[in-house]
C-alpha cells in the first residue's frame, strides 16, 4: 500500500497535513480540532477531496489557501462542523423565553433577539413561533430576530424557510397550521413558513471569530451547541464579546451540554444553560404553565 493512499483509495491524512488543516480551522474559525480529531478531518474532508479530484490533503490545503474569495475556506468549515439541529431543540429555553423573558419586554417598541449560530434556521423559526404563541400582535409588530451562521449553504436553506415534513414530527398540527403552508403537488412532502413569520427574521453570514455586528444590542442571545467546538480561551473570548452586545439584564442561552463554569465571565447563573447579564430589572421566577410551546410535557 502507498504511504499516501488507503486501501479504499482515499488519501491518508499525514501528521503535517493534519497540523496545517487544524491550524487553519483554529486561526480562522476558532475550531479546536487538535486533539484526537484526525479521523474526523480525514473522513469529512476526504469526501471533498474526491469531489475535487485532489490526490492528497496537502493539495486540498494548498487549494483552500490559494482561493482568495474565501469560498473554499467556508466550504471547509462547513464539512468539519455538524449542522444537526431541530425545531424546539432543548425546549425549556423556548418556554423560558415565552413565559419569563418576553412578558417583561412587551411594553417596548422594539425587541431584539439574536440567534448567533442558527444553522439551517430551525432555532430562529422556533423563537418566532414561541413568541407568536404568546402574543401574535406584539411579536409581529416588535420582534426582530437576527439569525447568523458561518455556513452560507445552510443560510440559503434557512432563508427559503422550506423543510421536509418529517422535520416537524411531534409538533402539534394546530401550530403547523398557524405558521406554515403545506406544499402542493411535487412539494407535497414539505412545509414552508408563512411570509409573516419569515419577515420576523434577518438571516446573515457571520463568523463569530470575526467582528461582531457593530452597534447591535439585544435582549437575548441564543448561542447554543457551538462552543463545544472551541477551546477554553476561545470560549472565554467569545462570551466576553457576546456580553458587549447584550443590554443590562439580558440573557445568554447556551447548549445544555455546555457550561460557563470553567471560564471567567460576568454573567449570573439563572438555570442550566441560562445566564443573565447583571443590571436591568430583575425577572421574577415563574412556574411553567401547563403545556409548552411545542405541546410536549
Amino acid at each position: 500500500m502507498s504511504d499516501t493512499i488507503a486501501l479504499d483509495g482515499a488519501p491518508v491524512l499525514k501528521p503535517r497535513e493534519f497540523e496545517q488543516i487544524s491550524k487553519l480551522a483554529y486561526d480562522h474559525f476558532g475550531l479546536d480540532l487538535r486533539n484526537g480529531k484526525q479521523g474526523l478531518i480525514a473522513a469529512r474532508l476526504g469526501k471533498k477531496l474526491r469531489e475535487l479530484g485532489l490526490k492528497s490533503f496537502q493539495h486540498y490545503y494548498d487549494y483552500v489557501q490559494a482561493d482568495t474569495t474565501g469560498a473554499a475556506l467556508a466550504t471547509m468549515v462547513d464539512f468539519l462542523t455538524t449542522n444537526h439541529t431541530s425545531f424546539f431543540r432543548e425546549p425549556r429555553h423556548f418556554d423560558f423565553l415565552r413565559e419569563t423573558i418576553f412578558p417583561t419586554l412587551r411594553d417596548r417598541a422594539h425587541i431584539h433577539i439574536w440567534s448567533a449560530a442558527c444553522s439551517s434556521g430551525e432555532e430562529p423559526y422556533s423563537i418566532a413561533m414561541s413568541l407568536l404563541e404568546e402574543s401574535r400582535e406584539d411579536a409581529l409588530a416588535k420582534v426582530r430576530i437576527k439569525a447568523t451562521d458561518i455556513s452560507t449553504r445552510v443560510l440559503e436553506r434557512a432563508k427559503r424557510g422550506i423543510y421536509p415534513a418529517e422535520r416537524f414530527t411531534g409538533i402539534p398540527t394546530p401550530l403547523l397550521q398557524r405558521y406554515l403552508l403545506k406544499g402542493q403537488k411535487q412539494s407535497a412532502d414539505t412545509f414552508r413558513f408563512k411570509g409573516e413569520v419569515r419577515a420576523m427574521i434577518d438571516f446573515a453570514h457571520l463568523n463569530l471569530m470575526g467582528t461582531l455586528p457593530e452597534g447591535y444590542r439585544c435582549s437575548v442571545i441564543f448561542c447554543r451547541n457551538i462552543m463545544i467546538y472551541f477551546d477554553k480561551p476561545t470560549q472565554q473570548d467569545l462570551v466576553r464579546r457576546l456580553a458587549q452586545h447584550l443590554e443590562p439584564g439580558g440573557h445568554l442561552l447556551i447548549g445544555h451540554s455546555e457550561s460557563l463554569n470553567s471560564i471567567a465571565h460576568e454573567f449570573e447563573y439563572v438555570s442550566p444553560a441560562t445566564y443573565r447579564l447583571p443590571g436591568g430589572p430583575r425577572i421574577p421566577p415563574t412556574r411553567s404553565r401547563p403545556g409548552t410551546t411545542t405541546g410536549r410535557p
